[in-house]
């Protein structure tokens, strides 16, 4: 590849926008985008973003409001929204985690265990796919119904008391005034449409800006970061080590589209985490792609999520299975993880499957100081401490309590 196509690969500023990810590796899908499913900019809401950053992309039938978004922070820390009101979208999505959470799989109100690790939420406004591995939940408000009311397994386990849900919000007189300021061309605001929407609305408010390599990158500051997080980004951005081609673009993610976007990119990768048996296999309650195409190419094929705050949000990989980054670091540098013992035993670094970008590389020391020292100065602790973002109800517990 040629520096000309490298340059467009790391996040810099060109003509006062933000550059995409042009390049494409193992793409399962590139979507033209129409005038029509372009964002509607409200003024009522004010983007806070720096200069250069691009507009996400809002679906028109939900703009962007600030009583939308007030009142869906309020509803994704609300625990009414589960089963037994014990749980809510901030309990498997913690603000100083970078809206991810510690545990290697979510676990419901069932405390039956989520074949998957929860997604950090960063910059979702910017995500073309809301899903590890279906290309198919594509647009933010429908990724909710998921948690609320998926059965399999259940998490918030809402499934069948949609009309209960709706009551108990409709009792709350905080509510009473939120949902008809965030609705107000309603007659009766109260319903899961709604609820979805606002809460979508709040998610797409998580944006994350101001990381030391940003300040460094964008706003020119060239002390932001230390030289040796200057030498782990030309590491990161080599063709040496191939991270670009799946962690590029200002959000270091190639599922990524914005207001700007001419097409709706989405990739999905195998990265040699298992090869089960040595047969190309990944956990049967785990085949990524293929448990939607039955195609024995996408086996173990998933999401490259962005690396903003990636520091943050351990443990890694889709099933939490890769606890430190250090760690996830020589994965990559093996070409694969090799299982030695156990139902998985196999050597990732020969799955047939495994993307051609991840083919293994040597670093000394110094030099795996350097790449993680770069994807530490990705970490915005302004994004992580926001107040905006933070739990509405820790000064409220009688709103919480439904008073």
């Amino acid at each position: 590849m040629n520096s000309f196509s490298i340059r467009y690969l790391r996040p810099v500023i060109l003509s006062g926008l933000v550059s995409g990810v042009i390049f494409s590796c193992q793409a399962q899908e590139n979507i033209p985008v129409t005038q029509a499913s372009k964002s509607v900019q409200q003024t009522s809401y004010v983007w806070k973003l720096p200069e250069g950053f691009p507009h996400p992309s809002v679906p028109q039938d939900n703009p962007m409001t600030d009583a939308k978004v007030d009142l869906g922070r309020h509803l994704f820390y609300d625990t009414r929204l589960s089963l037994n009101n014990t749980m809510s979208c901030a309990s498997c999505h913690e603000q100083k985690k970078a809206f991810s959470e510690d545990k290697p799989v979510a676990i419901g109100v069932t405390q039956e265990k989520h074949p998957r690790n929860s997604m950090a939420l960063v910059n979702i406004a910017y995500a073309s796919v809301f899903n590890w591995s279906n290309p198919h939940v594509d647009k933010l408000e429908n990724q909710m119904l998921t948690p609320m009311f998926g059965e399999n397994p259940p998490e918030l386990g809402m499934v069948g008391k949609e009309q209960e849900l709706i009551d108990r919000l409709n009792t709350v007189p905080l509510y009473q005034d939120k949902f008809k300021a965030a609705f107000p061309e309603s007659k009766d605001p109260f319903s899961i449409l709604n609820l979805t929407r606002a809460i979508a609305s709040f998610e797409r408010s998580l944006i994350s800006a101001n990381s030391p390599y940003d300040r460094y990158i964008y706003q020119g500051d060239t002390e932001a970061i230390s030289n040796s997080a200057k030498r782990g980004e030309a590491l990161f951005f080599s063709e040496r080590l191939e991270c670009f081609h799946c962690h590029g673009g200002f959000n270091f993610s190639d599922a990524s589209v914005h207001e700007a976007s001419t097409f709706v990119e989405f990739n999905f990768h195998n990265n040699g985490l298992y090869n089960i048996n040595g047969q190309g296999l990944y956990p049967a309650n785990n085949t990524g792609l293929y448990e939607l195409t039955h195609k024995a190419e996408d086996m173990g094929k998933f999401k490259a999520p962005t690396l903003r705050n990636i520091a943050k949000t351990a443990p890694y990989m889709h099933d939490g299975s890769i606890a430190s980054l250090a760690a996830v670091v020589d994965h990559y540098a093996a070409g694969g993880r090799e299982i030695k013992t156990g139902p998985y035993t196999g050597l990732g670094a020969e799955n047939k499957h495994k993307s051609g970008f991840v083919k293994g590389f040597e670093l000394n020391p110094q030099e795996k100081a350097d790449l993680l020292a770069f994807l530490n100065s990705l970490t915005d602790e302004s994004f992580l401490n926001n107040p905006d973002f933070s739990d509405p109800f820790n000064a409220q517990e009688s709103d919480r309590a439904g008073n």
